[in-house]
């Protein structure tokens, strides 16, 4: 257990964007330590929290009992289902806390951080394909594709050569040794070498961008006419999909030159013109320096109906 306290980025403005009216059912998608669903319930929300980590759902629930917060097992990315399950066909808000907690990373039997020696697990939802079960059977080709594309990093191929000579890899404190040997590191460097793999491994594992996706989809296809969407990303790739589909949903898309015209939408706009992206101001970076990297951005939902003609009706 850590005892670090965990603390909501972004989290005054977050209430601001979803702006609840007391009795307004809610969705914290990311439940985490509960810091956004206890503000949500305290502002007079009917909030239903999803998390697909055990030790949350286990660790939360006396916190969500206390605060009448229905806490949900599950992906966020199946909200739309498991809140059918409980007769709940739409809500007024949903906000989503993208990427690893801190409880998570806080804990060295999770494998998530290359600070302290664990076990290469990496799972959220502890069950599935593990780090070290990726890194010790995929071709170095998929290695080098999964830390290029998820991590950003430039010289991902060696990296990848280099974690096939060591395998097998069973521990946090190998893989980060191997890339640091592989990349060069120095006392005094300002960042770690291996953050951009851990991050790309523990992306893929996770299937963290695809759950983000089909999340959006639920997202819309939930929320109310009025409805509002938060979600606070911490990296670029994160923050891309939000972007993307925000400005796809709300009735326009760049034209892809500053000479010609915005390209329109085929559907009708499903949300309004997303508010402007909001960063951490000076204060919350010296209370959290966590909260650096993050945006949130949010929008409202339109009366139009779903874009995705595939997805079923809602109850």
């Amino acid at each position: 257990m850590s005892a670090a306290p965990h603390i909501p980025v972004l989290l005054t403005e977050v209430l601001d964007a979803l702006a609840i009216t007391p009795g307004e059912r809610h969705v914290d998608g990311t439940f985490g330590a509960g810091g956004y669903s206890s503000a949500m319930a305290a502002a007079g929300a009917q909030v239903f929290a999803f998390d697909r980590d055990p030790d949350a759902i286990r660790e939360g629930q006396a916190l969500a009992d206390e605060k009448g917060i229905t806490l949900i097992p599950g992906e966020f990315s199946r909200m739309e289902e498991l809140l059918a399950e409980r007769g709940v066909g739409s809500v007024s808000g949903i906000t989503l806390d993208i990427g690893v907690s801190s409880m998570q990373l806080d804990r060295p039997e999770r494998g998530f951080s290359f600070q302290s020696d664990g076990p290469l697990d990496m799972t959220m939802s502890q069950g599935g394909i593990s780090a070290a079960d990726f890194l010790n059977t995929a071709a170095e080709e998929d290695i080098a594709d999964v830390i290029y594309r998820y991590g950003e990093e430039p010289r991902s191929r060696r990296v990848a050569r280099a974690i096939v000579d060591a395998r097998p890899l069973e521990r946090t404190g190998q893989l980060a040794a191997v890339v640091r040997r592989a990349l060069g590191y120095k006392p005094h460097d300002k960042k770690d070498p291996s953050t951009r793999t851990f991050q790309a491994i523990r992306i893929h594992v996770n299937r963290e961008l695809e759950e983000l996706e089909r999340a959006l989809e639920a997202a819309e296809a939930l929320l109310e006419p009025g409805g509002r969407l938060a979600i606070v990303t911490f990296h670029s790739l994160e923050d891309r999909i939000v972007k993307q589909f925000l400005r796809k949903r709300s009735g326009s898309e760049a034209g892809g030159s500053r000479h010609l015209p915005e390209k329109k939408a085929d559907a009708a706009p499903a949300f309004e013109k997303p508010a402007k992206a909001v960063k951490p101001g000076e204060a919350e970076l010296a209370r959290n320096p966590r909260a650096r990297s993050a945006t949130l951005r949010s929008a409202v939902r339109t009366s139009a109906p779903v874009a995705n003609a595939h997805r079923s009706a809602r109850p």
